[in-house]
């Protein structure tokens, strides 16, 4: 999960995207493009930010769930001499 994102309303993400192909189209790497342009906002932005979290935060957060749980039902079955 990211913490204090910028909030972009879809005028400034197009922005975005129409300067990062820009970048690219002047030979830059698409991942460089997106470092530099994402490193822009986040300095000159002024409005709302965000806490953004993707489905895999989500399903990471699940299993480290389910592995505890099971590492606890182990830890039961060993102090009850069960195996």
């Amino acid at each position: 999960m990211l913490t204090d994102m910028p909030a972009l309303n879809h005028q400034q993400q197009q922005e975005a995207v129409e300067r990062i192909q820009a970048l690219m189209a002047e030979g830059m790497s698409s991942g460089e493009a997106i470092r530099l342009v994402s490193s822009e906002i986040r300095a000159n932005h002024t409005g709302e930010r965000v806490s953004i979290r993707w489905d895999d935060d989500e399903e990471d957060q699940d299993r480290e769930l389910a592995d505890t749980a099971g590492q606890e039902e182990e830890d039961d079955d060993e102090e009850d001499g069960a195996i």
